[in-house]
C-alpha cells in the first residue's frame, strides 16, 4: 500500500503541477506552502507547514523564499514572542491561490473521471479514515486548531 499510495501521490501531484507551474511559475514544495496557507485562517510557521507536507524544512525553506521574494507571502510577529514569526498570504498570494483551486479542482475531476460518483464518495471516505487514523488535520478548522505558532 505505501508504494501505490507514494506513486500515485507522485503522479497526481505532477499532472496537477503542470498547471500551476505553466501559468504561474510554482514549483511543487512553493505550491505546498501557498495550499497551506491558503487553506488556513491564520499564519503559520515554516514549521508546521513542513510538517503538514511532509515535506523537508529546507525544501519548505526555499520555497518560502521564493515566495516572499515573489511578494505572494509575508512574515507577521508572533504577538506572544516577537522573536518568532509566522507566514501569511498577502494579498497578491490570496489573490493567486483563490485563482488557482478552480483550475486545480477541474484538473483533480479529470484525474477522478475513471470512477463513478460513488467510487469517489467511497475514495474520500476510505482517504479521509486513514488520515484520520495517523491525526491528519483534515478540515480548515482542525488544521487551525492545530497551531501553527
Amino acid at each position: 500500500m505505501p508504494f501505490r499510495l507514494n506513486r500515485l501521490a507522485a503522479e497526481v501531484s505532477a499532472a496537477l503541477s503542470v498547471e500551476y507551474r505553466e501559468r504561474y511559475g510554482l514549483d511543487i514544495p512553493e505550491w505546498r506552502v501557498l495550499a497551506t496557507l491558503g487553506f488556513r485562517e491564520r499564519a503559520c510557521t515554516a514549521q508546521y507547514i513542513s510538517y503538514c507536507t511532509r515535506t523537508h524544512k529546507s525544501t519548505i525553506s526555499r520555497a518560502v523564499t521564493a515566495l516572499m521574494r515573489r511578494k505572494i507571502i509575508e512574515r507577521v510577529a508572533n504577538p506572544d514572542d516577537r522573536r518568532e514569526f509566522a507566514l501569511q498570504l498577502t494579498p497578491r498570494g490570496r489573490q493567486l491561490y483563490e485563482e488557482l483551486i478552480p483550475r486545480l479542482l477541474g484538473k483533480e475531476q479529470e484525474i477522478l473521471s475513471c470512477l463513478s460518483a460513488g467510487e469517489r464518495k467511497e475514495l474520500a471516505a476510505a482517504l479521509s479514515k486513514i488520515e484520520q487514523s495517523l491525526g491528519l488535520a483534515q478540515t480548515i478548522g482542525a488544521a487551525t486548531k492545530a497551531g501553527g505558532y
